[in-house]
């Protein structure tokens, strides 16, 4: 069986007792860090050995683990901080394992993005987790331009040395809208800026930024459409050409976004 175990994202007071359990339990942790691993193993008393598993050896440690577990032996996947195969090489392993009719579970953690959209402030209905941007600045301004009329709240995670050319970049393609740029979360000096893009920018420009971020950044409003012309004569416009009343009506009424019933009174009227 494969464990994939959530850890803290930055206080370990947030470890789980199942997490703890299924750490001690387990032949092997494959950590993405087996040194910043080992810190979170000291702490809890876990002697259970570790190897790596990362973005730069996933292909070749990812098949040695899947002979592992077919063996019979259990695994859990960690990574440096938060749920692993999110925005991490632990989603290829997810993969090998259903290829393979691997068994593997989940034990939950706190999540990054989510703790930073709940604090943002801004809209949590509808929301799309990006991930990190490309460092190549064509096909990150590529990617932000395909989400600029997307109307969900957007979520990014970004390093400390790119978040202001991150943000730069943010300002071009999407407009100066409001975001929250979250820091350090659940630690001492966990910092949360909501404001403009613009203002967030200038903050930055006078104090260096530290520490991974998640930048949430609202979505695109939808700019009302005024009509200069009446509901009455709107209505006719369409009958002129060629519409019945009633189609007409209807169709006023998806233009406007208004009910079929205000626009039947329009039109009635005398």
């Amino acid at each position: 069986m494969l464990y994939i175990v959530g850890t803290p994202i930055g206080n370990l007071d947030d470890m789980t007792f199942r997490a703890i359990e299924t750490l001690k339990g387990v032949d092997l942790i494959a950590s993405e860090d087996t040194r910043h691993t080992l810190k979170l193993l000291n702490h809890f008393d876990i002697k259970t050995p570790q190897t790596s598993y990362h973005e730069h050896n996933k292909k070749e440690k990812g098949l040695q683990l899947i002979s592992k577990l077919k063996s019979g032996i259990n695994i859990a996947l960690v990574s440096d901080a938060g749920m692993p195969a999110i925005s991490d090489p632990g989603e290829d392993l997810v993969t090998l394992c259903i290829d393979n009719n691997i068994e593997f579970t989940v034990i939950p953690s706190a999540t990054a993005f989510a703790t930073a959209l709940v604090l943002s402030g801004l809209s949590t209905k509808n929301f799309s987790f990006e991930g990190f941007l490309s460092a190549k600045k064509p096909e990150k301004i590529a990617h932000l331009t395909r989400l600029k009329n997307d109307k969900r709240t957007l979520i990014f995670y970004e390093a400390p040395h790119k978040i202001q050319k991150t943000l730069a970049d943010m300002l071009e393609v999407l407009g100066d809208r409001k975001i929250a740029v979250c820091r350090e979360l659940t630690k001492k000096f966990e910092e949360i800026l909501r404001d403009n893009i613009s203002i967030v920018i200038e903050h930055f420009d006078k104090k260096e930024p530290r520490g991974e971020f998640v930048i949430v950044v609202s979505g695109a409003i939808e700019e009302e459409v005024v009509f200069d012309i009446s509901i009455k004569n709107h209505v006719k416009q369409f009958i002129d050409a060629g519409m019945d009343k009633k189609e007409a009506t209807i169709h006023v009424a998806k233009l406007r976004g208004i009910p079929k019933r205000e626009v039947y009174n329009e039109i009635i009227k005398n």
